[in-house]
């Protein structure tokens, strides 16, 4: 068995366990006071929680700070994400602090540090066969799609990045990826901003054909 073997099987898992338990101690001060101002400036619940897909396709529960009001119109439906996203929410989302609670994902198991990004259950009947390999891997934090350009890039470019993370996988290429990820928080590189539409369009299986 190569090395690149031994990191697939145990390494990864093992330093995804080591780091995601550190990282929530050392980061409970930032951890605490984020859940004060979500408590504060967005109201109850705090945390948001969605059923995702997992590895091999196991729906699991993640979790973020919620970045949305509640906000609903006359016929208590509610109004789009663009109106109840707040300027605290989107100040969240651009620090990625919303993100944070999805270390409690990785120490579980339902996620890791690097791998591609959970998407929502609805996806699933819409990829195609090799679309489907994104989900032989545990799904990130951060991904090989979200450092070449997360919301600005097509789904069709998002799923091919995650293809190929899922041939590539080595300690290198994650620690590559998640110090390209800091960077890009740090400069907000690929994140919308106020002056841009806060429309990220869903996938709606029309990029099925586009990853040969």
């Amino acid at each position: 068995m190569n090395n690149k073997s031994v990191y697939q099987k145990w390494g990864k898992r093992a330093l995804d366990i080591c780091f995601s338990a550190l990282a929530l101690v050392v980061l409970s001060p930032v951890l605490l006071i984020v859940a004060l101002l979500v408590k504060i400036k967005l109201g109850s619940p705090i945390i948001f929680k969605q059923d995702r897909p997992g590895k091999d396709e196991v729906i699991f529960s993640m979790y973020k700070f919620r970045t949305m009001t509640d906000a609903k119109d006359a016929n208590g439906n509610y109004l789009p994400d663009n109106v109840r996203l707040t300027k605290f929410g989107q100040l969240l989302r651009a620090t990625s602090l919303d993100e944070l609670p999805e270390l409690w994902n990785i120490l579980k198991g339902d996620m890791s540090f690097v791998g591609p990004r959970p998407l929502l259950v609805e996806y699933l009947p819409l990829y195609n066969e090799n679309q489907r390999k994104r989900h032989s891997v545990r799904p990130g934090l951060t991904g090989l799609a979200q450092v070449k350009g997360r919301n600005a890039i097509s789904w069709g470019e998002k799923f091919e990045y995650d293809v190929k993370y899922q041939r590539k996988i080595s300690l290198w290429f994650d620690i590559l990826i998640i110090m390209t990820t800091i960077k890009k928080v740090i400069i907000k590189e690929g994140i919308l901003n106020e002056n841009q539409d806060m429309v990220v369009y869903k996938f709606d299986g029309n990029d099925k054909e586009e990853l040969k």
